[in-house]
């Protein structure tokens, strides 16, 4: 057995750097920040883009922490176990019977759609033999594919298929001032994880355990339900469906620092945000002046690190 690293150290030192990288994310674009207009540019695009980022990371990794707490299985991600692709079926729904519907309705349905969607994987989930967790990932990828697939063929009949692909791919390219600012309710769902993070720690447990400490196991895993499918809900109509952050961030950081949510409740927000700047970063440098998605880049960026937490030997045991 080892025991946890301590984590204050890393996490200044991951301060520093999603400090360095907000700079350079501030930098980086094809219009120029001499003159005039350069303080406009930043104002308008570059720092809310550097912004949506940050929330988005910071939100879909604390999402996944909390998915793999409900579930007990570390394997899981809310962007490919259902609930992303059930915000889109909700954005989708609410522009067939509403097609005027403003985007802080869109995202209402969207959340309530991931809520529904991401209970019925869990129920479905915990049928599944406990002795086998590599069939959790297996069935999550399933699932996905199948709300995925009913998405795209109620697109295909309401002809909004193209329409369907700005959900379905995440990236920044359209964020701009104005365009962003429902993300701001990621750091408030942050905040309210911090307060039940001792909660969710005892959830994890399993519920005779958390029953026995005196946990309402029922409302405690409907507070993370609706935690994780507002985030989804939030980031899915905002800048699109991001995959692998909530996965590979959360199941790392645990194996590398240990169970207890809310010590790792600050190293994981900060390692999810500097994920995604980092490769919304490199999107937009691959093919300049051109930009990459950056649900492309991480993709592939994800898998990688998807293969390297099934290979890896914990630390933390």
């Amino acid at each position: 057995m080892t025991t946890p690293r301590p984590i204050r150290g890393d996490l200044v030192a991951a301060a520093v750097l999603l400090v360095v990288l907000a700079l350079v994310s501030v930098l980086v674009g094809v219009g120029r920040l001499s003159g005039a207009d350069g303080v406009e540019l930043v104002l308008v695009s570059r720092l809310p883009r550097t912004a949506a980022a940050l929330l988005t990371g910071a939100g879909l990794a604390i999402a996944g922490l909390i998915m793999q707490t409900l579930a007990r299985n570390r394997f899981v991600d809310p962007m490919i176990s259902g609930s992303g692709e059930s915000a889109g079926l909700g954005i989708l729904a609410m522009t067939i019977l509403a097609p005027g519907a403003s985007i802080a309705l869109k995202t209402l349905a969207a959340s309530g759609a991931a809520f529904v969607g991401t209970a019925l994987f869990l129920v479905l989930a915990r049928r599944l033999p406990p002795t086998e967790p590599y069939l959790v990932p297996l069935f999550a990828i399933v699932y996905g594919g199948v709300v995925g697939a009913l998405t795209t063929a109620v697109a295909w009949e309401a002809d909004l298929l193209q329409y369907l692909s700005i959900w379905t791919n995440g990236e920044f390219s359209a964020v701009m001032q104005g365009r962003y600012e429902l993300l701001w309710v990621i750091s408030a769902l942050v905040a309210v994880a911090w307060w039940v993070a001792d909660r969710l720690t005892i959830l994890a447990l399993g519920r005779d355990t958390a029953v026995g400490l005196g946990l309402n196991y029922t409302v405690m895993q409907q507070a993370g339900l609706a935690i994780v499918a507002t985030i989804a809900g939030v980031s899915v109509a905002t800048v699109g469906l991001i995959p692998f952050v909530g996965l590979v961030v959360p199941a790392l950081a645990v194996r590398r620092y240990g169970e207890d949510v809310r010590a790792v409740l600050p190293i994981i927000a900060a390692g999810g945000a500097g994920l995604v700047l980092s490769c919304d970063i490199v999107a937009r440098l691959l093919r300049f002046p051109y930009e990459v998605p950056v649900g492309t880049v991480l993709g592939v960026v994800g898998t990688a690190a998807f293969i390297a937490v099934l290979l890896a030997r914990p630390r933390h045991a």
